[in-house]
């Protein structure tokens, strides 16, 4: 019950006192103690099995099901939207919250939806298996989404006081890498490890020595991984050489420009701000205009980027990604005032310690 009180003093200021929270509070401590359960339950197994093992007389085959089971938990009788929840939340290990934030919903919202894609599973008496040929690439689209939401949350945690969770991104890119062993001419599937391997070979200049986040036109761009960045532009190469180039391998092309710039001075703005509008026509997804809006800034101004990150206004209005964007927009344009206040709301709504940190001391260097 104390944990469930945790909770709620986390959850009920930003997401609002429910209509029922005594049966919150009893659901949320029920949870948790069915969490102490299983995992009381697993301990015992592991020692158990501990104890009655014997180290065999050969080397076993190094074999892991890890896809096998991303591929089984996108189940067939699921949406698209709920088997890829469920999987992150049962083999991803995210928790609601982390989930409900890469969805853009309440935590409630997924929790809920969560529990239904459970329920439904049930109820369909189908048995997990392999998807047959015809099901395969609906699976795939799945899985990839599923790859794509872990990596994002090691790479940029929603939580805690470090700028990324370096376990969750390492451990989405060698799924990917098993992914794209398993299905060598799938060009997303390549596509999306390229795009991986870029992003995580600026991780050690991210953040400085006492953990701070350092943006991307501040780092130090010598410290960056370039073998990994050598092996993402040649994956991104060969996944396009398919011919049929999706939301994966553009983004990806947006990290190569970035990553084969010199320095931030030698980025090439247009061919981003053309590949920004080429992702935004396939995906349709906000956050992609807010993207776009900084390249807009960079090569037709400020104020026309104003202009396109107040188009999702109503979308992502209250997040603190688009706060930050439309602050550092008015702080191009002079507008320094405006700028300091909307930081300072992206810096009260962040998750994340080390960008609340980062947006906060943003803030304060604009006020007199």
């Amino acid at each position: 019950m104390q944990e469930a009180l945790l909770a709620a003093t986390r959850h009920w200021p930003v997401d609002g006192v429910p209509d029922e929270p005594r049966a919150w509070l009893v659901t949320a401590a029920s949870r948790r103690l069915v969490d102490v359960w299983r995992s009381d339950a697993a301990r015992r197994d592991r020692e158990a099995r501990v104890i009655a093992w014997e180290v065999p007389a050969y080397d076993p085959v190094d074999h892991d099901d890890s896809l096998t089971v991303l591929l089984l938990c996108c189940h067939p009788s699921l949406t698209p939207a709920s088997a890829i929840a469920l999987t992150l939340r049962a083999v991803g290990g995210l928790t609601t919250g982390e989930i409900a934030r890469a969805f853009l919903v309440p935590e409630a919202t997924m929790a809920q939806r969560i529990s239904r894609a459970k329920a439904t599973i049930r109820a369909s008496r189908e048995p997990f298996r392999m998807p047959s040929a015809p099901d395969r690439d609906a699976r795939l689209r799945s899985v990839l989404h599923v790859l794509y939401l872990l990596f994002n949350e090691g790479y940029a945690s929603t939580h805690g006081h470090t700028v990324q969770r370096i376990d969750l991104s390492r451990e989405a890119i060698r799924l990917t890498r098993l992914l794209v062993g398993g299905v060598p001419d799938h060009a997303e599937a390549q596509g999306l490890l390229a795009l991986m391997l870029l992003l995580e070979a600026r991780s050690p200049a991210r953040s400085d020595a006492s953990g701070a986040l350092v943006p991307l036109p501040e780092q130090d761009r010598s410290r960056w991984d370039r073998p990994l960045v050598a092996e993402g532009l040649d994956l991104l190469g060969r996944a396009m050489a398919h011919g049929a180039v999706g939301e994966y391998q553009l983004q990806a092309a947006i990290a190569a420009v970035h990553d084969r710039a010199p320095t931030a001075a030698d980025t090439e703005w247009e061919e981003i701000l053309t590949l920004y509008g080429l992702l935004e026509d396939v995906t349709g997804n906000p956050v992609v205009t807010l993207n776009r809006a900084v390249a807009v800034a960079m090569v037709r101004g400020p104020q026309a980027a104003i202009e396109v990150v107040d188009e999702v206004e109503d979308r992502l209005g209250t997040t603190h990604r688009w706060l930050a964007v439309r602050g550092q927009l008015l702080e191009m344009a002079g507008d320094t005032a405006a700028a300091a206040e909307l930081l300072d709301r992206a810096a009260a709504t962040a998750t994340n310690e080390a960008e609340q940190r980062h947006l906060a001391e943003r803030a304060a260097r604009l006020r007199p």
